[in-house]
């Protein structure tokens, strides 16, 4: 009978899987270089098969069946950590290490609230903040890396558990003197011939506000010309407020000190679903769910209207 693998080589294998180097997986993983290669290798012999192919020189290349180890090897430590959750949980509810992972169209807006209040209503709670793009928070999510992320829906979650918190509703940012600063609301399909400032690709929000344009029967090229991608909402405006486009932004944004410096004028959008839902995601049947739902009325910042809250 082969002996089981450890949790730690499982580890070394799934780090170096994801990081394709021997320095970093193992600076991930807190040993020496030397310690995460032993490792590997030991598990390699007592299973007798090959996960690594050692003939591309100095590469990290794993074999078919060392991609197939590496897929359970995840499955694993997402099953040994939740065993440790599930002890966490009935131990002391509320209280632990809560890794957190938010989008960047969101944290900024929404985490001082969030920081500022979770001390005094549960003090045993630890945050630990991870702040990245969807695909990136929900493969940590996926992966067992965090707990919980605050993230925009629609978007890809359909392996996860949802609890929608409130509408955050579009809106358009513009100059001054453009002539929809004269319209008291906006109508999407006025928007087909502007030029329109989003953010760069792998941003739920400019995939989100591509969607809301197609829903109107405009909007049928994605790259069309007439568009200008960016990295954050920041420069994002800055454009708008250079005259180099309009462009459509959450009312969580709208609202913050990001509009402050601006001599820009906002309107509300129609002819489309102009929203967002912000909600929380956690991975299914996970044992820290009664902490999540005791904890979501914490992130809704208080400005959001009560017509707008899914709670």
């Amino acid at each position: 009978m082969l002996p089981m693998p450890s949790a730690q080589q499982l580890r070394y294998l799934v780090s170096l899987a994801e990081l394709r180097h021997f320095g970093r997986a193992a600076k991930a993983c807190a040993v020496t270089q030397s310690t995460l290669s032993a490792g590997i290798l030991a598990l390699e012999r007592q299973m007798d098969v090959q996960l690594l192919d050692r003939e591309v020189g100095k590469k990290v290349v794993f074999t078919p069946l060392g991609d197939r180890v590496v897929c359970q090897a995840r499955h694993a430590l997402e099953a040994l950590q939740g065993v440790l959750d599930m002890a966490v949980a009935s131990r002391e509810p509320m209280s632990g290490l809560l890794r957190l992972g938010v989008i960047p169209t969101i944290g900024p807006f929404v985490m001082p609230t969030l920081v500022a209040r979770l001390p005094g209503q549960y003090p045993r709670l630890r945050l630990s903040l991870s702040e990245d793009l969807t695909h990136n928070v929900m493969e940590k999510l996926a992966r067992g890396r965090l707990d919980l992320v605050l993230l925009a829906m629609p978007c890809d979650c359909a392996d996860s558990e949802t609890l929608p918190l409130w509408r955050d509703p579009f809106m358009l940012v513009m100059p001054r003197a453009h002539p929809f600063a004269r319209l008291d609301v906006v109508p999407v399909p006025d928007l087909a011939h502007e030029r329109m400032i989003l953010l760069e690709d792998g941003h739920c929000l400019r995939e989100q506000t591509l969607a809301m344009c197609r829903q109107a029967g405009e909007w049928s090229r994605p790259e069309d010309e007439t568009q200008c991608a960016v990295t954050s909402l920041f420069t994002l405006v800055e454009m708008v407020a250079a005259g180099m486009g309009l462009a459509l932004l959450p009312q969580l944004a709208v609202e913050s000190p990001l509009m402050d410096w601006t001599r820009l004028t906002v309107r509300p959008v129609s002819g489309a679903q102009a929203w967002r839902t912000i909600g929380l995601a956690w991975r299914p049947r996970s044992p820290r769910m009664a902490d999540f739902h005791a904890i979501a009325p914490l992130f809704v910042p208080d400005s959001i209207p009560q017509a707008n809250s899914l709670l």
